[in-house]
């Protein structure tokens, strides 16, 4: 049987539930979701592969750092029009419980330059009733060529079915990318850094400091299938130091349990995990 293929970008507003919705679609959590802004850092690709069909899926930073021009958020923006660049369709994902038409049509604007296939997926059905949405997308509908309109919820995985769907009708005869037993081209060392970073995201509250980096130091399944894992959280301010390690040290334990109860999930098994905050130079993070 021929292979055939179909490269997606998922692009949309900070927590409009992309990451949520490709690891509700994959079936694994490869992408970490988070309340907090700027969740997903790094261009993370998602893999589905349906008998002799590979989909990949292109998990981008949010469409707020599409006019950026701050250095800081730069790798943001190159990693949302990498992930558009490479796809064949781009799925712009709209939080239907916050539908802002000036926000929405600037960013079909942006994606119509690329002549690519546009659909687009309301997410958060479950917060809105359908006469809500119905109006909003025959507005887009009358003034942008849209190939396809998704009414979902990716937290719930209503409705998922038509997405694959449509993604197997699209698909188009092609060599695969990536082979048949992988998921995602971020490895489980990566994964395990993201659960960390994610932990952190939920537990400080009043400042956060994104501009930390987690780093695994160690990362080794012992000889009764234990894991064991070793991590660094690298600051570049004394300030961050004290806002994660909390009173009596209380906020860094928090950060540990939260992070290897994650771990324990995705990876199915005991995990140790052993956290050391390091505190640099703000040039060398």
């Amino acid at each position: 049987m021929k292979k055939k293929l179909l490269k997606i970008s998922l692009v949309g507003k900070t927590n409009a539930g992309k990451s949520t919705l490709i690891n509700s679609l994959i079936g694994e959590k490869i992408s970490i979701t988070n309340k907090k802004i700027n969740t997903t850092e790094d261009l993370i690709i998602g893999v589905i592969n349906i008998k002799s069909i590979q989909i990949i899926l292109y998990d981008t930073p949010g469409t707020n750092f599409l006019k950026t021009n701050n250095l800081k958020n730069k790798k943001f923006k190159t990693n949302i029009w990498e992930g558009l660049n490479q796809s064949d369709i781009i799925l712009y994902i709209i939080d239907s419980s916050r539908f802002n038409k000036q926000e929405v049509f600037n960013n079909i604007k942006k994606f119509t330059e690329l002549n690519k296939k546009i659909s687009i997926v309301f997410n958060k059905k479950d917060l809105v009733n359908r006469d809500y949405l119905l109006p909003k997308i025959k507005l887009i509908d009358e003034n942008f060529q849209i190939d396809s309109f998704f009414s979902i919820s990716a937290k719930y995985k209503l409705n998922l079915k038509y997405l694959s769907q449509y993604f197997i009708s699209n698909s188009y005869y092609s060599n695969w990318i990536f082979r048949e037993d992988e998921i995602s081209n971020k490895d489980d060392i990566f994964i395990s850094n993201e659960c960390t970073r994610n932990s952190i995201l939920s537990v400080v509250h009043k400042e956060i400091p994104y501009n930390l980096k987690v780093y695994n130091k160690l990362y080794k399944f012992l000889k009764n299938g234990d894991l064991k894992i070793k991590q660094d959280i690298v600051i570049n301010n004394a300030r961050y130091k004290k806002i994660l390690l909390g009173k009596d040290g209380l906020k860094i334990k928090n950060i540990r349990i939260r992070s290897q109860k994650e771990m324990i999930k995705i990876f199915k098994t005991k995990v140790h995990l052993y956290i050391n905050l390091i505190q640099v130079n703000a040039k060398k993070i």
